[in-house]
């Protein structure tokens, strides 16, 4: 038995946390997680600070929000520094390994040299790009002496074979840091949707439509012919979840691990915007999460919320590492009781559709725009615009824009100075908020 517990963390992309069992779907997608739920401790409001891939993954692995790190949108590295996620596991006596999409290092389909792994030292089976080096069912990843691994089968499939592997590989009893970063549900971006694997996506033709899709049924919007398909995915997903589990009971580490599952976004299917995700509203950044093992035990759900920028030092208190000068807090306490005075306004970092901000309140979401301002050149803003204001109690949907709601002059105006005293705290910044008549 390792004298530190085993930690990995099985990260989906794009997943919507209502597309869980644990969290209220009827759909039957996820029976493996669902039952790690019930075992483990679940966390009703997760939240992520920043509702795109390579952003997303920069504050996980950095600990730091999207725009201190420098990695406000995609296309940009993660700096070379040694106070990552796996270089501070390292530090504290833990072996680190890589499996699945990076999408951190501007490689591409071109292997992640060593410098740009941010610590994963020990075990690498992954893409930069993993979305472009492979199709839904054939593809390549490299491995740690960026030797090119070629697979004909379905994604998820092949990228826990290389997690299995990895754990195979491995003496339980060294403590072992593993992040197993699939692509799935995640659109497939050169067919520009959703690909189930063979027979999936006819399971779930008729199954249940979450509320803000159904009532926001516009053109654009492609979730008529994406959800099956995207739910299949899911599926496969949790399929996958429980080879991990089998695979750690066999190797003699799962009473020794903790497994962390969350992801970096979710998807609203057209229905807010352009594409999928970037957007302040809950079907981009209500993400699932779940822990369990350790001290995550008795099916606890946790309803202070918790950011993803929160995700890294938690991960460090649990193996007794230091997460000192990160931006994000441990909520490792949570695993048995609410932690007293927590902060639970999330504060959100939106870009590449528009240079947005947005704080989610247990009650409210409120989010500020800058149309002046180029989403892909500039990260920040001197002057916002109000622009969405919802009652999440009373619309958790987001159905009802009441940004212009006379009723609520007040409650706009404690949001926007709660906004403006975040931005000042992460980013160093005194914009002005432009407000509709007070």
């Amino acid at each position: 038995m390792p004298k530190k517990p085993h930690i990995l963390v099985f990260f989906t992309d794009q997943q919507r946390w209502d597309s869980c069992g644990c969290y209220g779907s009827p759909n039957g997608l996820t029976p493996c997680l669902d039952a790690l739920a019930q075992d483990g401790v679940l966390f009703e409001n997760a939240v992520s600070c920043q509702p795109v891939c390579g952003p997303a993954r920069a504050v996980i692995q950095s600990g730091q929000y999207a725009t201190h790190i420098g990695c406000y949108r995609n296309a940009i590295n993660l700096p070379v520094y040694d106070d990552t996620l796996a270089w501070r596991m390292q530090r504290a006596g833990y072996r680190t390994g890589y499996v699945g999409k990076w999408h951190l290092a501007g490689t591409g389909v071109e292997p992640v040299p060593e410098n740009l792994r941010a610590g994963y030292e020990d075990y690498w089976i992954a893409a930069d790009l993993l979305e472009f080096s492979s199709g839904a069912e054939h593809g390549f990843v490299f491995d740690k002496e960026n030797r090119r691994r070629e697979f004909n089968k379905y994604r998820v499939d092949a990228i826990t074979d290389y997690a299995l592997e990895t754990l195979d590989a491995h003496d339980p009893e060294e403590p072992l840091f593993l992040f197993l970063s699939y692509l799935e549900p995640h659109h497939q971006n050169n067919l520009n949707r959703y690909v189930a694997p063979a027979g999936y996506a006819e399971r779930y033709r008729d199954a249940a439509v979450p509320e803000d899709l159904r009532a926001l049924d516009k053109p654009d919007a492609d979730w008529r012919a994406n959800l099956a398909d995207y739910y299949g995915c899911i599926r496969r997903l949790d399929e996958n979840l429980a080879r991990v589990v089998e695979k750690l009971k066999e190797k003699g580490m799962y009473e020794d691990t903790i497994l962390a599952f969350t992801c970096d976004h979710g998807s609203h299917f057209r229905t807010r915007n352009g594409e999928y995700k970037r957007s302040c509203h809950e079907a981009s950044v209500h993400i699932p999460m779940v822990f369990h093992g350790g001290p995550f035990r008795g099916g606890r759900r946790v309803t202070q919320a918790v950011s993803l920028v929160d995700f890294a030092p938690t991960l460090l208190e649990l193996a007794g590492a230091d997460a000192g000068g990160m931006d994000g807090r441990s909520f490792a306490a949570m695993a048995r009781a609410d932690v007293p005075g927590w902060d639970e306004d999330v504060f959100i970092q939106i870009s590449e559709s528009e240079v947005a901000r947005a704080l989610r309140t247990p009650r409210y979401k409120y989010c500020v725009t800058a149309p002046h301002r180029d989403p892909w050149r500039c990260s920040d803003s001197e002057v916002y615009v109000e622009s969405c204001l919802y009652d999440l109690q009373a619309d958790p949907s987001e159905l009802n824009n009441r940004i212009a709601d006379p009723s609520l002059r007040e409650v706009r105006r404690e949001l926007r100075a709660k906004l403006l005293a975040a931005i000042e705290r992460v980013e160093h910044q005194s914009p002005t908020i432009l407000s509709l008549s007070d």
